[in-house]
């Protein structure tokens, strides 16, 4: 990313092709590093702040401690956006984990192990639950 920020920084043209904002995403790994760049999304520049969502307040936190590290990598690499301050905001959180549905919408039933049910009887479609049996005899022979 550090000879992305030099071509940037060379090339004029590359200001009528790009806008500030595409120019401060492109740079954001080379000036914080691949970890920080992991945790953020959605970079602004509006007027001459930075603004940056991250993952919680703990990031948060973290990283407005590095603002004044991080402002300086980024003016190094981007002298002509001159950016003057970075606003770390939480961002919308990540989905967790869900269980999965049938296509009902309901939960999907497996039945127990213990149970008398055949577990090929889930299966609706008649081709597929043959297929399943036969590979499943196949698999304990």
């Amino acid at each position: 990313m550090e000879r992305a920020a030099r071509v940037f920084r060379k090339a004029m043209q590359s200001r009528s092709l790009l806008s500030d904002d595409e120019v401060a995403r492109a740079v954001w790994p080379a000036a914080v590093g691949a970890t920080i760049a992991a945790r953020t999304s959605r970079l602004r520049l509006v007027r001459n702040t930075l603004v940056v969502d991250v993952e919680d307040h703990v990031w948060q936190k973290q990283l407005h401690t590095l603002s004044g590290q991080i402002l300086g990598r980024l003016n190094k690499l981007t002298p002509d956006l001159k950016i003057s301050a970075i606003d770390f905001r939480i961002g919308v959180p990540r989905r967790e984990p869900q269980s999965a549905t049938s296509v009902t919408g309901h939960p999907a039933e497996a039945p127990l192990p213990g149970s008398r049910g055949d577990e090929a009887d889930c299966i609706q479609d008649p081709v597929l639950k043959k297929v399943y049996q036969i590979s499943r005899r196949k698999a304990s022979a």
